[in-house]
């Protein structure tokens, strides 16, 4: 029997700039559905006062994966900066720069995937590199092939983490679908996994009631993948406790 009162979880949406519209994969409606949530996508705006109330309604906030993070967020700009990154969607960093420091002071359950990850990294103070292959080049292929829920290379689960606790400590094969990740850790962020070439692949904030982001594509994997639907779980059990407040 479905849940009385699902919490409400608002969802980043995805941006085709090309064709003017959002849309949205269903992988990260259906995680959220499974684990119990009822999910909505949220409007394209970096308006304070819409993304306010749209947070203060949320039980909890979903920042999906897409185009590469400026590296404006990150204060490389200007002349001299390194500029190694893909497609770019300025809507979305203008949008989130504002989303993200709105639900960390409310205390709004957040998970974030992919570009999610670092684009709350960025956002709390931390750095990215732009481009793995040219700046941190390893034998780790993070930048996997269709079918994405197939896994692409081990991480190390850091025991004594909340990640650890849903999921289990030690090596966790994921997939992987990015070429930039977190370089340098925003203050507020720990670290609960890592590659095994030591690109950071998630975090956590340990003053948020949940604040939990993966470099890997758990709305890809959760169909064949119980850890994935873990991931959700835990996310949804946090803003089923944050509605019931």
């Amino acid at each position: 029997m479905a849940e009385k009162n699902p919490p409400l979880i608002g969802v980043v949406p995805l941006v085709d700039e090309g064709r003017d519209s959002y849309w949205m994969l269903p992988g990260y409606f259906e995680g959220i559905l499974e684990a119990g949530g009822a999910p909505v996508m949220l409007p394209l705006t970096d308006g304070p006062e819409v993304l306010a109330r749209l947070v203060s309604s949320c039980d909890g906030i979903l920042v999906t994966g897409g185009q590469d993070v400026s590296p404006e967020l990150y204060g490389e700009q200007g002349a001299d900066a390194v500029t190694l990154c893909g497609e770019l969607c300025a809507a979305r960093d203008k949008m989130e720069s504002v989303l993200i420091p709105l639900a960390v002071r409310d205390d709004v359950p957040m998970l974030g995937i992919c570009r999610g990850i670092q684009v709350i990294n960025a956002v709390l103070g931390g750095t990215l590199w732009q481009d793995l292959p040219k700046q941190r080049p390893s034998e780790v292929e993070h930048h996997g092939l269709p079918p994405y829920e197939e896994p692409v290379h081990e991480v190390d689960v850091i025991p004594a983490t909340p990640l650890a606790e849903a999921i289990g400590a030690g090596p966790y094969a994921v997939n992987s679908y990015h070429h930039q990740a977190l370089r340098n850790l925003a203050p507020d962020l720990e670290t609960m996994a890592t590659a095994p070439d030591g690109v950071i692949e998630a975090v956590w904030r340990p003053e948020s009631r949940f604040l939990w982001a993966v470099q890997w594509h758990p709305e890809f994997s959760r169909g064949v993948d119980e850890k994935s639907r873990k991931i959700f779980s835990a996310f949804i059990g946090a803003a089923r406790g944050r509605a019931l407040v």
